[in-house]
């Protein structure tokens, strides 16, 4: 999945009601994109049906857990020294457990256990079923490891529970895997090919969390465009569907339509979309309920051909922009934002400048941007060699990054003078006189608290505005409430 999570999330510790009769402590952490933390409300449910509760202590956990990364080599260093924290705390509570979850669970399932020996369990993502039988393992004295990677597993048949939950927003996972391969990813090698999840047990999560209290859903998947539902399967056997499977098929734009139609006062996001699986159908049925957000994620990772040809994006630079022409005809005021990659193997200047044009053309209201980390396993790590110094990588990162600031500025500017709906989702970080939520276009908006609540919409007047954040007063309840 291209990387979507707030950065300010990662390795927070996930905590949920404590379920009656259970004795055990569960301590995890979750890195990287969305998906991961949506994966550790799944274990979690699976967990809380063997005894366990979840904690914010480490000192007072049985079980510690790491949901991991291994999109770029930073998140892997940060996990390792969690790893040494973990680890630190168990030589004085030697009961204590510890495991690696997650995307770098298959990557280095073997150095984890044999080689370095500073963990107990090693559990792929396809895996997490087979945790009472690998703790099992662990209780006898054994390790454990289950990365098989699957064709079927979805995990539509558990309710996640709802870590560290706010009550108003929730993740929905519809998808899982990844069959693009681009050449910098690893996420088909520790995530598996694509298999899309039931639509009818998606639409049940929803209308769960709806009863709830949750009022807003996001839709994710390393891949949500590629969603297709015709009765079972991986999505490259759809050839074989008899007639009529592909007659009554769901594709991503009707699993949109079936959720809108199923909650019309929820509000409805989804994460990530791939510029190459995007079709006019999806953007249209963005545009025709207004409780599904205006806002794409749609990460291109570079303005170059030559240099998206190397990456195996199968999209070009004119095919990019005819997409972004239709998105802005369509729902004209639709939020867009990005992912992008500085120094990727043989980028020379001219590449650099491509990618800054092509933010000149789009100007993204925000975006996620990195330097190229070189990635074990992946085409790029065996064809590519890692040829432009770091220097030349920082400097066009900070190129890249200051435009996009620019652009930001731009697009919050727009909202000025205007009256937006806004979901109220926490008190502001900065002020405990100000409520803190997202508007459709997912730019968050603070306001004075005044007598709103947390989980309403409220109509606010933009007033101000930073680069990242809108600032108004509210004017009265949206009509969703």
């Amino acid at each position: 999945m291209e990387k979507t999570i707030d950065e300010k999330k990662q390795g927070e510790a996930l905590i949920l009601d404590k379920k009656e009769g259970n004795s055990k402590k569960l301590f995890i952490e979750s890195y990287g994109c969305q998906m991961n933390f949506s994966d550790s409300e799944i274990v979690a449910s699976i967990l809380s049906e063997q005894g366990f509760d979840t904690t914010q202590s480490l000192e007072d956990a049985d079980l510690v857990l790491v949901n991991t990364c291994s999109i770029r080599d930073k998140a892997e260093q940060t996990v390792r020294k969690r790893l040494e924290k973990y680890n630190a705390v168990k030589a004085i509570n030697p009961n204590m457990k510890v495991g690696v979850l997650g995307c770098m669970a298959e990557r280095l399932k073997s150095k984890f256990l044999e080689e370095e020996k500073i963990v107990d369990l090693v559990v792929g993502p396809d895996a997490y079923k087979d945790l009472p039988n690998l703790l099992a393992e662990v209780n006898e004295g054994r390790d454990a490891i289950n990365v098989i990677l699957s064709k079927e597993e979805t995990y539509g048949d558990i309710a996640p529970v709802r870590l560290n939950s706010n009550g108003v927003t929730a993740f929905v996972s519809i998808t899982r895997g990844c069959d693009n391969m681009c050449t910098f990813c690893v996420v088909p090698f520790t995530r598996g090919r694509e298999r899309s999840r039931d639509p009818q047990s998606i639409i049940e999560e929803v209308n769960d969390l709806w009863s709830k209290g949750f009022k807003e859903v996001t839709l994710l998947g390393q891949n949500v465009d590629s969603y297709l539902w015709y009765g079972g399967g991986l999505k490259k056997d759809f050839v074989k569907a008899s007639e009529l499977q592909k007659a009554t098929a769901v594709d991503f734009s009707k699993l949109l339509e079936l959720c809108a139609k199923a909650q019309p006062k929820m509000r409805f996001r989804f994460s990530t979309s791939n510029p190459q699986d995007m079709t006019l159908d999806v953007i249209r049925t963005m545009a025709k309920f207004d409780n599904i957000c205006n806002y794409i994620h749609l990460p291109v990772q570079s303005g170059s051909n030559r240099i998206l040809k190397a990456m195996n994006r199968l999209h070009t630079r004119e095919e990019y922009f005819e997409l972004i022409d239709n998105i802005k005809r369509l729902i004209p005021d639709c939020a867009i934002s990005q992912d992008m990659i500085s120094g990727f193997p043989t980028e020379t200047e001219e590449d650099h400048q491509d990618t800054l044009s092509l933010m000149e053309y789009v100007k993204y209201d925000f975006g996620f941007m990195f330097a190229y980390s070189e990635r074990p396993g992946t085409m790029a790590a065996r064809k590519l060699e890692d040829d432009i110094p770091e220097d030349i990588k920082k400097r066009r990162l900070n190129e890249i990054i200051q435009l996009q600031q620019k652009h930001s500025l731009l697009r919050t500017q727009e909202h000025l003078g205007k009256t937006e709906e806004v979901l109220i989702e926490k008190e502001s970080k900065r002020s405990d006189a100000h409520w803190s939520g997202r508007n459709s276009q997912n730019t968050v908006v603070v306001f004075p608290k005044e007598h709103y609540k947390i989980g309403e919409f409220v109509n606010v007047k933009i007033n101000d505005c930073t680069s990242a954040t809108l600032i108004g007063e509210a004017v009265g309840y949206s009509e969703n409430n």
